[in-house]
């Protein structure tokens, strides 16, 4: 087990003053199975009013709203999470296992990807595990695959990016998703933080008769104690850190810093 220290912090700068704003945060990690979160400190600018609730994939979400005019806003989330506590997360969702199950969003697969399941398929031994064939696709895919910034945005799907074969860690995840729910493996995003990273992170998690495993298809590894959980869906659009309403603002930057030590 290790404990780890983040500092997660998003701010929003907008080209003119904001009137009203009504947001929603999804960056406030919380205990699991496998990780144990403590010394949570939530600082929002300007000073307003919020309250902790979840969304409908439980993940742990912050709502508020700032109800006088303002240029910035900022969000910023600190604490320590003990990792490495176990391998495997317990699977409580069997009301919610169609979410993961079936093409959906970012994650329906095209025909490029269609072939390259069953190009993958033909290689792979008969008679796998759900674990077993998880790693196998995050192993190829890490080989077929080249990690590349900038080729790809936020709204970019697995099919579009297969074929440029590059992305980032948003892509890997999504395709190996789509592998997965190929092989009727349920499948799900999960966004996070990694160690020493300045950005968020994203990776996978399947569901075996252990429970959900979770694998980092960008650096072919399952995750370890250098990983922690915040959210997930059954695609990044699922896992979006904000979303809102605004009246006034024109254009914005978004900035987000990540920082993850060990203490």
């Amino acid at each position: 087990m290790t404990r780890l220290g983040f500092d997660y912090c998003m701010k929003i700068t907008y080209e003119m003053e904001v009137g009203q704003c009504h947001y929603t945060m999804k960056c406030i990690p919380q205990s699991t199975r496998c990780q144990r979160v403590e010394n949570i400190k939530i600082e929002a600018v300007p000073a307003n009013k919020w309250q902790k609730g979840k969304d409908s994939f439980g993940n742990l979400t912050a709502y508020g709203s700032v109800d006088f005019p303002h240029s910035v806003f900022l969000f910023h989330v600190t604490g320590t999470v003990e990792t490495g506590i176990r391998k495997f997360d317990e699977y409580k969702e069997e009301s919610i296992i169609g979410n993961y199950k079936y093409p959906h969003g970012l994650v329906v697969p095209g025909e490029g990807l269609r072939a390259y399941h069953a190009a993958l398929k033909e290689m792979m031994p008969s008679g796998g595990t759900a674990y077993e064939k998880g790693i196998y696709f995050m192993h190829r895919l890490h080989q077929d695959f080249t990690y590349e910034k900038n080729v790809t945005y936020i709204n970019t799907t697995a099919e579009e990016t297969w074929a440029e074969r590059k992305g980032v860690c948003q892509d890997y995840a999504h395709i190996l998703i789509a592998l997965c729910r190929l092989e009727n493996i349920p499948a799900r995003y999960v966004a996070g933080m990694l160690e020493g990273e300045g950005l968020s992170h994203a990776w996978v998690e399947i569901l075996t008769p252990d429970g959900w495993c979770a694998l980092d298809a960008t650096n072919d590894v399952e995750v370890t104690d250098s990983h922690i959980k915040i959210n997930v869906g059954r695609d990044a659009a699922d896992c979006m850190i904000n979303r809102g309403i605004i009246i006034g603002g024109g254009g914005q930057t978004q900035e987000i810093s990540v920082s993850v030590s060990r203490l």
